[in-house]
């Protein structure tokens, strides 16, 4: 960690805690800095609070005084998650107080370089893809940021030699100042969080701000698939190194004829790809593109992209029973993300399972992509509403009363050659605590599975 003495003595407040912020007022302490940590959850129900408390960090928590804006701070570093609209948050910039966020102060200590990926979807797919295939050619990578590993935290203990791969929410981006990424990538730019930005433009603007500080030396991977993006490449004075899946972008990663490439040389067959989809092929090329930035050997980049598994409970590869292969798309809580996971695979081989909490909703907007499936075992809430628009479609359908026996159901029905994949298309609150109990509940099933 570099030991930085522009924080030495000043008086800086934490804002909301969660594992960013205690890991931020910790890292603050160790700088020398006055830290104050103010969260809106009562001391008494407040461990992370009662622990900085007890190593000499001034806390308040139960709620956010204004009053204790008038302590005259230096520096806020405030959590992603609370807006700008927040009364505390528009109190300290009009005291002229600077807002930054925790990633800020990762960068401000961190010994190592930084890889940095944001986008609307992929980007902890892409981020984990990224370390494991840094790792396997003998490089230190370190997983950090929004991928649930606070990034001051990782900074902190990380050493020149080492390499940081950060996950950038665009909340984490609307609060830097100094941050540079060596390398930057944006897999994509949907619309999202508008209830957080107020609109479209600010949302993209947050996102295009991982590049605002990079220069010539550093490189900025885009998706050209997005015109969006590949228009905006004009606009950094980072390297643009571009990927996409329908045209030859000879500067970085495409695909020909099935094969993909970076630049002149042949990395990989996507058939061989472990991971189905036309999403994960677009991750799979970024993860490429950064791989060989860093220098690293093709033979790794094929060794992971070969038997990548996915992200615990997104598309996650689990593995056959019976030459029949299973799934886990449990963080499908919502019918786009089980869209996009069902273009990956051949309807006329595939279990699909779903269901979850009902808020109100049809599912007709499934029709073209549940067409022609194999079959459906469905549970939960919507179990009803979406054994009717199988039924519809004429597809054989089966109701079974969780995930557990839906697993063990679709197993009985389907043959070798089939896909079994848990895409439920609802939230998981009717029956589980979160998506990933009811993801980690199928992951049980399928491995208590006997071979038949």
């Amino acid at each position: 960690m570099k030991k930085i003495s522009n924080l030495k003595n000043k008086k800086v407040l934490v804002l909301g805690l969660a594992k960013s912020g205690e890991s931020a007022a910790r890292v603050l302490k160790a700088l020398g800095a006055i830290v104050t940590v103010n969260d809106g959850k009562p001391f008494d129900e407040n461990p992370a609070a009662q622990s900085l408390l007890a190593e000499g960090i001034k806390v308040i928590t139960g709620e956010h005084p204004l009053g204790l804006l008038e302590e005259a701070f230096e520096v806020m570093v405030k959590n992603p998650g609370i807006p700008y609209d927040n009364p505390m948050v528009v109190r300290a910039l009009a005291l002229g107080i600077p807002v930054i966020t925790e990633v800020e102060l990762a960068y401000l200590i961190s010994e190592s370089p930084i890889v940095g990926i944001t986008g609307t979807n992929g980007k902890t797919t892409t981020t984990t893809m990224i370390a494991e295939i840094l790792n396997a050619d003998g490089q230190v990578a370190k997983l950090s940021g929004n991928i649930g590993f606070p990034a001051s935290d990782v900074a902190a203990s990380s050493t020149s030699d080492e390499r940081l791969i950060m996950e950038l929410s665009s909340f984490q981006l609307m609060g830097i100042e100094t941050f540079r990424p060596h390398i930057a990538v944006i897999t994509n730019v949907f619309s999202a969080h508008l209830d957080y930005h107020g609109s479209q433009v600010n949302y993209e603007a947050a996102k295009w701000r991982i590049q605002e500080n990079m220069t010539a030396d550093d490189y900025l991977v885009l998706n050209f698939n997005q015109e969006k993006l590949r228009h905006k490449a004009g606009q950094s004075l980072a390297q643009i190194v571009p990927f996409s899946t329908s045209d030859e972008t000879k500067n970085g990663a495409y695909v020909t004829d099935g094969q993909i490439y970076f630049k002149d040389e042949h990395i990989i067959t996507v058939a061989d790809l472990s991971l189905p989809g036309e999403h994960n092929l677009e991750n799979a090329l970024a993860a490429i593109c950064v791989a060989k930035l860093s220098h690293v050997s093709t033979e790794a980049i094929v060794s992971i992209l070969t038997t990548f598994s996915g992200v615990k409970h997104r598309l996650q590869y689990l593995g056959q029973k019976s030459t029949i292969k299973f799934y886990n798309d449990s963080k499908a809580t919502n019918i786009l993300a089980t869209q996009k996971a069902l273009s990956g695979f051949d309807n006329q081989k595939l279990w699909l399972l779903a269901g979850g909490l009902d808020r109100g909703n049809g599912f007709e907007t499934l029709s073209p992509d549940i067409a022609g499936l194999k079959g459906m075992i469905v549970f939960g809430e919507t179990a009803p509403k979406l054994r009717a628009l199988a039924e519809q479609l004429n597809i054989p359908v089966f109701e079974s009363e969780t995930v557990a026996t839906a697993a063990a159901l679709a197993y009985e029905k389907a043959v070798s050659g089939d896909t079994i994949l848990l895409s439920p298309a609802n939230a998981s609150w009717d029956q589980y605590k979160t998506f990933e109990h009811r993801g980690d509940l199928f992951i049980d099933a399928f491995s208590k599975l006997e071979e038949r």
